[in-house]
Parts: structure tokens; C-alpha cells; sequence
């Protein structure tokens, strides 16, 4: 009897701490956007065949973009702006899970997200792209 007890306190706990996990992984998961930390490590992959932008030359809500990202927000869509950006079309280098965030750049006068967006990497890079994810260029975000 003391065999099957022990073995249902294992049990037991086993679910317990599954349990735990996932809620803390929900609560992660659900958390409001948090401004991406810019060179926090290296990059992770080759930019060198990138077309190189300044940040001048985008369109004005770029910059202000940038200095949301940098000040932490507010952001003007806060359930998009700074979540995961996955990287599905695989256009940016491949990089782990989480190393890439999105942000809105705002198209005047639509009545949507639009299609402009930056893309920081957790290494400090910035990418713009202006057509939803078919192209990006590399941003030099102090020019």
C-alpha cells in the first residue's frame, strides 16, 4: 500500500509542477509587448547581402517607430507591436525562436495595420519592410 502511495505522490506531483509550468508559460505568453533590448548579443546570421537603408530616407512614421521601440512605448497597436516575429517566410537569417520582434509602422490615412513594419533583432539590428514581409532592407537607424 505504502508502494502505491508513493507512487501517487509522484504522480501527484509530477502533475503539479506540469501544471505550474504551464501557467507560467500562459502567463508569458500572454503578457502585454515588452520594447526589444537592442545588442543584448551577436547577430545571428549575415546581413552583408541586405540593401542598406537609412533611417531618413523611410517614411517619417519609421523614425518615430524606432523611437517607440527605444523608449519602450506606448505602441499605437499594443496587442502587435513587439510580440514574436517568426520569421515564417524565411527571408531574415535564421535565427532561434524569439530573436526577431515586430512592430507596426503606421500608413497614414489606412484604416489598418497596413503593410509597413520594422523588425528588430535581438542583437540590434533593424528591418524595415514596407510590402508585409516580401522584402526588407537593413536600417541604419542613426542616419
Amino acid at each position: 500500500m505504502s508502494y502505491l502511495t508513493s507512487r501517487a505522490v509522484k504522480a501527484l506531483l509530477a502533475l503539479a509542477i506540469a501544471v505550474l509550468g504551464a501557467v507560467g508559460l500562459a502567463t508569458v505568453s500572454t503578457a502585454a509587448p515588452v520594447a526589444h533590448p537592442a545588442a543584448a548579443q551577436v547577430a545571428c546570421g549575415n546581413t552583408s547581402s541586405y540593401k542598406k537603408v537609412n533611417l531618413s530616407s523611410l517614411p517619417a512614421q519609421a523614425a518615430t517607430t524606432v523611437k517607440l521601440i527605444k523608449q519602450g512605448g506606448p505602441f499605437p497597436y499594443p496587442r502587435n507591436d513587439g510580440v514574436v516575429f517568426r520569421n515564417d517566410e524565411h527571408i531574415l537569417p535564421l535565427c532561434s525562436a524569439g530573436y526577431y520582434h515586430e512592430y507596426t509602422v503606421p500608413t497614414p490615412g489606412s484604416s489598418t495595420r497596413g503593410a509597413r513594419r520594422m523588425i528588430t533583432g535581438s542583437a540590434g539590428e533593424y528591418f524595415y519592410t514596407g510590402d508585409h514581409y516580401a522584402s526588407f532592407s537593413l536600417v541604419d537607424i542613426n542616419r
